[in-house]
């Protein structure tokens, strides 16, 4: 497909507007030319802020719209399933939010649907595109670490005790923190360290959410504001995820505590979200220490974005947009794909299962 692409964004709200819209702006082969929501006093200001003429609350029309080649979805995760596949028999492009669904099975429909009709598809795991990510990446690929032998992740928010609205209830959101914040770690841990083959899990909710912001009752969370799992990846190697809505005291700027390591034969690396541009690299008998990212992991080749302006963990977010055009573009399969998200999902399910079940459950990753 030759650009222009036009893009459609919709769910026009905050993730939309930091991470969606400035990644369109920088990259002069596409083009955002339509939005939707459900709120039309939304939509009135993002026609000017956005500078788009078209915008409707139609989802499905929009997706059927001829004048629109790629739909981005950041709607609340029980519409997912529905727009996906609309758009996907419409023949559009298509980028979504996690987690793609409220499970598995959705999942996989939305992934068979892309899949079927010959789209682009791609999950929006933003972690991906941090730059001391992609390096850690390439360390891991290199042997730079030696054999990859244990993963961990810790992602702990520090946020308000009232209602998440529509994300604490189960038949909006599937889950919480689980679903939110640790399926992009469950993600990346896999494309470091290659498939999970197991996983124990446990889930916990503390804070019951029964206000709002401005003091309103509203029915209690019925998800967790905490999630953990043990696994063991086919290579071998371990893994252990945590992650929480409730750490007081880690709100870094409002970016939280990310902490995900490798940990192999040879030596061990670090990413951390709020210093993305920084790694932490160790081996035996010398401490961790701060390296400078290499200037060619900062972002992908061809990525318009200057690393040297913006917040280093605001900005890298927009590379999302570029892989995605890129894909389209360039004729390929976009990374990370709904299969990835699938895959994704498959193992946070088994966490939710192995919470219920009090058992190890096994998450051989989904045919193609």
């Amino acid at each position: 497909m030759k650009p222009p692409i036009r893009v459609a964004i919709i769910g026009a709200g905050a993730v939309s507007d930091y991470h969606h819209v400035p990644g369109i702006r920088l990259d002069s082969r596409c083009k955002l030319v339509a939005a939707c929501d459900a709120d039309p006093a939304l939509l009135e200001r993002r026609r000017s802020e956005w500078d788009i003429s078209k915008t409707t609350t139609d989802a499905e029309a929009l997706c059927a719209d001829p004048e629109v080649d790629a739909v981005v979805i950041a709607t609340p995760n029980f519409t997912h399933k529905s727009i996906a596949i609309a758009a996907a028999k419409n023949g559009k492009h298509l980028m979504c939010e996690k987690p793609l669904g409220l499970n598995a099975g959705e999942v996989r429909e939305m992934y068979e649907a892309a899949r079927d009709n010959k789209v682009v598809h791609m999950t929006a795991f933003t972690y991906r595109f941090a730059p001391a990510m992609r390096y850690l990446k390439h360390l891991v690929a290199s042997g730079a670490l030696g054999t990859p032998r244990h993963f961990r992740s810790q992602r702990f928010l520090d946020l308000p005790e009232t209602s998440w609205g529509w994300r604490q209830y189960k038949d909006k959101a599937g889950a919480g923190d689980l679903f939110d914040m640790t399926i992009h770690r469950i993600d990346f841990a896999a494309d470091l360290m290659g498939p999970i083959a197991r996983i124990s899990g446990a889930v916990a909710t503390y804070a019951p959410r029964d206000k709002t912001a401005d003091g309103k009752p509203c029915p209690q969370s019925e998800v967790d504001d905490w999630s953990a799992l043990i696994g063991e990846f086919t290579s071998g190697a371990v893994g252990v995820w945590e992650g929480t809505t409730l750490a007081k005291g880690y709100h870094l700027d409002g970016f939280g505590h990310e902490w995900a390591e490798v940990n192999g034969s040879e030596g061990s690396g670090v990413y951390r979200m709020h210093e993305p541009n920084i790694i932490l690299l160790g081996k035996t008998g010398s401490d961790l220490k701060p390296v400078t990212v290499p200037d060619e992991f900062l972002k992908p080749a061809g990525s318009p974005r200057d690393p040297s302006q913006g917040k280093p963990a605001t900005v890298f977010r927009y590379d999302l947009m570029w892989e995605f055009i890129s894909a389209i573009v360039e004729g390929r399969e976009a990374v990370p794909s709904f299969y990835d998200g699938l895959n994704a999902q498959l193992v946070a399910d088994a966490c939710l299962e192995s919470h219920r079940s009090g058992r190890r459950i096994e998450t051989t990753p989904a045919p193609k």
